[in-house]
């Protein structure tokens, strides 16, 4: 009885394999970046086969779109996590704010995210990918406003773009280790400015 408790089914088996590919995969993307990472390395720090791989994702280039798929989801669930519609629109974009520069600063996140990413899956897919997630938190944050009266004669689709660079950049210079505080303020003058009507 104890014996067919400890077996796991297939679908947990590949799902253990995917991972331990993931997580090698981003160790080493992390360490020496995309370009310099070579699937034997991947395989031989998961402790799988080649064969494995190339059964779960099609070649490094799509290894590299599901890491980024996992990282956005993590990042936009800490966001969601963080913020809440009940607070004024300004105090719900800055805890957005501050749940997104702590998210991106979980280590090599910023790397992945930022700087690999959009090299290996190009701006398009970056930008689609941003959308499906951490995008969509952001211009859902811009219709709470919109709603409470703000932003009234801007496009939110446009506006989300252009914070979102503007988080982007102040994530990059957090994660290479500059003063969040100053960030963050700068980050509540420039959301204070932007909902004033």
């Amino acid at each position: 009885m104890q014996e067919a408790k400890s077996r796991r089914t297939q679908a947990e088996r590949r799902a253990e394999t995917r991972n331990a590919l993931l997580r090698a995969a981003r160790a080493l993307i992390v360490e020496k970046g995309y370009a310099e990472t070579g699937t034997p390395e991947i395989v031989k720090a998961a402790d799988v086969t080649r064969g494995a791989l190339y059964h779960h994702f099609a070649d490094k280039a799509d290894l590299m779109r599901a890491l980024v798929h996992h990282e956005a989801a993590a990042i936009a669930a800490e966001i969601d996590a963080e913020t809440d519609t009940g607070q004024s629109p300004l105090d719900a974009f800055m805890s957005g704010a501050s749940a997104y520069f702590s998210a991106m600063s979980v280590p090599g996140r910023a790397k992945i995210m930022l700087l690999e990413g959009p090299a290996v899956l190009g701006v398009a897919e970056m930008a689609e990918i941003d959308k499906e997630t951490g995008g969509a938190t952001l211009l859902e944050g811009l219709q709470h406003s919109a709603k409470h009266g703000h932003l009234k004669g801007i496009e939110l689709e446009p506006l989300a773009d252009l914070l979102s660079s503007a988080f982007d950049r102040a994530a990059l210079a957090i994660a290479a280790g500059e003063d969040r505080t100053a960030y963050e303020t700068a980050t509540r003058k420039l959301l204070a400015g932007i909902l004033a009507d």
